[in-house]
């Protein structure tokens, strides 16, 4: 949003050079015509300016293709920063979430990456999906929670299992 008001500014900035210049040009080729220029000392102060005046436009053509490219591409760059953050952030939980699991031992880590798959996983639907026993699966969760990692929540007669996000 900063860059598009830049933009917005450097375009009107330089769309009033360019009426400006227009006008000078304009008003120099009026008096080459009224004086005739060939070898004269006069003629020499015009195409000094006009050089001036080709420097000026060269300016101009800068700030105008500069304002454009902020009012027009902005949107499009601040969206490859966000995608680049969100992925940033999407690898550090990775990273986070690997280096919690080297400190789990084999029935906690089925168990953390069964319910981090599935928020709110029963234990009846998670004892099948990790292959282990009602009771072994009790003792883990326990565990779990104690490390509180996961949270129990009474749905019915069983329990829904989740993930805590940090």
């Amino acid at each position: 949003m900063h860059n598009k008001k830049i933009g917005v500014i450097i375009f009107l900035f330089s769309a009033l050079l360019l009426v400006a210049f227009i006008i000078i040009l304009s008003s120099l080729n009026q008096e080459i015509a009224a004086l005739g220029c060939f070898e004269n000392t006069e003629c020499k102060k015009i195409e000094t300016s006009l050089s001036i005046v080709h420097l000026a436009f060269g300016v101009f053509g800068f700030l105008f293709s500069l304002g454009f490219y902020l009012l027009v591409f902005s949107k499009g760059e601040e969206a490859i920063v966000q995608r680049l953050e969100k992925d940033t952030q999407q690898k550090l939980q990775e990273e986070r979430f690997s280096l919690l699991l080297k400190g789990l031992d084999e029935f906690e880590q089925q168990v953390v990456k069964a319910v981090r798959e599935q928020q709110g996983i029963t234990q009846n639907t998670l004892s099948l999906r990790v292959h282990m026993s009602k009771a072994k699966l009790s003792q883990v969760i326990a565990l779990l929670e104690k490390k509180r990692l996961i949270k129990r929540e009474q749905k019915g007669k069983t329990f829904e299992v989740y993930w805590k996000e940090e």
